[in-house]
């Protein structure tokens, strides 16, 4: 199973950018999607998690109300719509998926060993 993330890029501050992520051979209807960043110096950290069952989102605390979850109606592909983007969004960010589908979201978001599929990353840089 391969993950394909796009969009990443430089923008400034302020900007917003979409990341995309498709998982080649199927799509995401079953999966349990995430987005993780790294931050040079910092743990990766899970910013979104989507649950396919109820559909519900978890964002964490550092980008609620910035960052939306969304995924189109074939769900052959999630995105992460950044915006109001910070330089401290600067980071390598990763599409996950997984058939677990755990009653808790935030766990799964902060636990980056749940996770089975991972994609390679793309790098999102925000510039002041």
């Amino acid at each position: 199973l391969e993950i394909v993330e796009s969009g990443g890029g430089v923008v400034k501050a302020g900007g917003s950018l979409t990341l995309s992520c498709a998982a080649s051979g199927t799509n995401l209807e079953r999966y349990t999607v995430g987005w993780f960043r790294l931050i040079p110096g910092k743990e990766r950290e899970g910013v979104s998690c989507f649950r396919p069952g109820d559909e519900d989102t978890y964002y964490s605390d550092s980008v609620k109300g910035r960052f939306v979850f969304s995924r189109d109606n074939a769900a052959r592909t999630a995105y992460l719509q950044m915006n109001d983007l910070e330089p401290e969004d600067t980071a390598v960010y990763f599409c996950v998926i997984d058939l677990l589908q755990s009653p808790s979201l935030e766990s799964m978001c902060l636990f980056e060993h749940l996770w089975a599929n991972w994609g390679q990353g793309t790098q999102v840089t925000v510039s002041s």
